[in-house]
């Protein structure tokens, strides 16, 4: 049976995105974020228009989307309520993110440079697109950039040996449902973000608090 009733989000399940931009001085900014699906060689990335990283990816047109494993969560979550805008908008203020322009060393990680833009990659991902910003869609305080992935990099071990395809029993993505962090369909790290949401964690969430 079936309940009609109004849901706050509509994060079913979409895979967490480290993504890489420039700053206007040059220094690197690396922001998670989960609104983002695949079509051919094309990705669109939904983000808010106060963010940093849209900002960057207005004015560098280039970008690199870090796919991080499901065993990096606690590493995404360092980040998760840093902005690299000094000028904090009010409503992140409300839930608690502070200014960093050291976001690599705040999550722990590793700053790689590309092939082909000057966007960073992150080492410890073991998938990394480096792409170009082709257009974008002006929404309701927020925009979906759609960009084209140039190059892939792919780590050897996720590949099924002679093909140009990723084993998907060897990728276990780190996927966002409702706020929390997910991989192979468990919780696998509490999540600052859903607390700044007020989003209610499941039983397994609250149990490892």
């Amino acid at each position: 049976m079936h309940r009609v009733t109004p849901l706050k989000v509509l994060y079913f399940g979409t895979p967490v995105v480290l993504l890489g931009t420039r700053n206007e001085d040059g220094s690197s900014n690396l922001a998670p974020m989960s609104s983002a699906w695949w079509l051919g060689q094309t990705c669109v990335l939904g983000l808010g228009d106060a963010a940093q990283t849209a900002t960057n990816l207005r004015r560098e047109r280039e970008c690199v989307l870090n796919l991080p494993s499901a065993s990096l969560a606690a590493h995404v979550d360092r980040i998760a309520l840093l902005t690299g805008r000094a000028e904090i908008p009010a409503q992140k203020l409300a839930r608690g993110y502070t200014y960093s322009r050291a976001k690599f060393a705040a999550a722990g990680l590793t700053e790689q440079p590309a092939d082909l833009v000057a966007a960073p990659r992150v080492t410890e991902c073991p998938i990394q697109l480096e792409a170009t910003l082709t257009a974008t869609h002006a929404m309701d305080g927020c925009t979906a950039f759609e960009v084209e992935v140039l190059r892939a990099h792919v780590a050897e071990d996720l590949l099924i040996p002679g093909t140009a395809y990723v084993d998907p029993e060897r990728w276990d993505p780190l996927l966002m449902k409702f706020c929390e962090y997910f991989g192979r369909a468990e919780n696998v790290h509490p999540s600052r973000l859903a607390g700044a949401w007020r989003m209610p964690h499941p039983a397994s969430a609250t149990a490892r608090r």
